[in-house]
């Protein structure tokens, strides 16, 4: 009972102290360096109630019964994202440095909302938002933080956003419109009407061409509809359902002559512009005001990580600091503090797994690497487009891969899903486009070879 009243017995350093460590860090280890990686599949909740239930108790159950029962029943109830079978969504495939380096960040208890407490930690991530400014073509003095992950990142930047505008209507003795309104496609991602709803503003939408693909002058008509009231366009670089990017330069020079913020959500797709003959798709990013990529997708970093970054991080800075009495010594002083550039105040320094993979590979083998996606994505699509039953939906243009099994009910779909993931084959749920259920291929890991994506196909029958 004694133990009890000892709360700082669980932050000294014991030899139980030590065995727990070397418990999480011997499993750490085995994970991270699996050659075999498990798919695995989820449990009912009855069956997780039976086998994994009553861990927390008053003594603690210890080190070696907690890992066991996170590695023999917990960790294999989470479908792994970084298997090369997990082909829904948007897969995660970090590296072996960025899953080591993510152990470090934690263990190093470093907070980097600010440059007077992180700023090593900030220096490099910023390391990492420069690299990537200067890639997507933004002028030198762009910059950011790395956030949570697309939703935060893409909110953020619509908040900075609409403070611009209120700014420039008060500046001009004008006032709000009733209601503001974001300019978006009809393919925007799901996080854009988010976003506007703990805004409290509307979305309008913009129709795509019969690609999915939007175009300037369908934005032009909106935002001649609505005018003033119309604070910020969202073009997308890489839709997730089928990884089609807009015509951002057209769009680019639409917002340009009315003056209204441009945001490029890139989360999933802009890291194609890392390949050089990819970069023709993009063009016009860099005449965004801010952008985003997520890191966890197709850059190789662990979860979670949104890289948001502003044309000019003076207006984030402005929509974003957060005021109080105790954070004066590091509001009043001119240190770029991260916290400042988004919603968030605290914050882990997230972008640092990336800093360490990209410092320890170098750039050009994350070209490679997401070259090999892109060129996979084509090559299994002309498998699919020369098989008997299946069909594309669109051709590919980045690296995700959209077709259909001709004849097949939603039913068909959604048993063959399931038989799939039981068998261990791979994780591919149905998607839809169109009222249609069709299947979908999202190819992120370099371990997805031809092999496993033709090995799915045939069980297609």
């Amino acid at each position: 009972m004694a133990e009890a009243h000892e709360p700082d017995r669980m932050h000294a350093i014991t030899r139980e102290t030590w065995d727990t460590v070397d418990q999480v860090l011997d499993y750490a280890r085995r994970r991270a360096l699996f050659e075999n990686i498990p798919l695995d599949k989820p449990l009912r909740p009855s069956d997780l109630e039976r086998l994994a239930s009553g861990s927390i108790t008053r003594e603690g159950i210890g080190a070696r019964r907690a890992i066991g029962l996170f590695e023999n029943v917990l960790a294999p109830a989470c479908v792994s994202t970084d298997h090369p079978g997990y082909l829904s969504f948007i897969p995660s495939a970090p590296t072996k440095a960025a899953l080591a380096f993510d152990v470090v960040v934690s263990a190093s208890a470093i907070y980097a909302g600010s440059w007077m407490e992180g700023s090593g930690a900030v220096f490099a991530e910023n390391e990492v938002l420069h690299w990537l400014a200067a890639e997507f073509g933004l002028p030198e003095g762009a910059g950011g933080v790395f956030v949570q992950g697309g939703t935060i990142g893409n909110l953020s930047a619509l908040v900075a956003a609409r403070d611009v505008a209120r700014r420039r209507n008060r500046a001009a003795g004008v006032a709000d419109p009733a209601r503001w309104v974001i300019v978006c496609s009809a393919e925007a991602h799901s996080s854009i009407a988010s976003a506007a709803a703990v805004m409290d503003v509307d979305v309008a939408t913009a129709p795509p061409d019969p690609a999915g693909r939007l175009h300037g002058d369908a934005v032009a008509r909106v935002l001649d509809e609505h005018g003033a009231a119309a604070f910020a366009v969202v073009a997308t670089g890489g839709t997730t359902n089928f990884g089609i990017v807009d015509d951002i330069a057209s769009i680019a020079a639409v917002t340009r002559h009315r003056d209204v913020w441009l945001h490029v959500d890139g989360a999933y797709g802009l890291a194609a512009m890392l390949v050089e003959r990819m970069r023709p798709a993009f063009a016009g990013v860099g005449e965004a005001d801010s952008v985003i990529v997520d890191p966890h997708k197709w850059l190789f970093a662990p979860f979670d990580a949104c890289a948001l970054i502003y044309r000019d991080p003076a207006v984030a800075l402005t929509a974003h600091t957060q005021k109080a009495e105790y954070l004066d010594t590091l509001t009043e002083s001119a240190d770029w503090n991260p916290s400042d550039l988004a919603i968030q105040l605290t914050r882990r320094a997230r972008g640092l797994p990336l800093w360490f993979s990209l410092a320890t590979h170098g750039t050009e083998h994350y070209r490679a690497a997401v070259d090999a996606g892109i060129t996979l994505a084509r090559r299994i699509a002309d498998e699919i487009a020369g098989r008997d039953g299946l069909s594309l939906v669109r051709e590919p243009q980045l690296s995700v891969v959209v077709f259909r099994r001709n004849g097949w009910t939603p039913a068909d779909y959604q048993a063959w899903s399931q038989r799939l993931l039981d068998e261990q084959r791979g994780f591919v749920v149905p998607s839809s486009h169109a009222g249609e259920t069709v299947l979908r291929f999202a190819i992120i890991s370099p371990l997805t070879t031809y092999e496993t994506l033709t090995g799915i196909l045939d069980t297609l029958r």
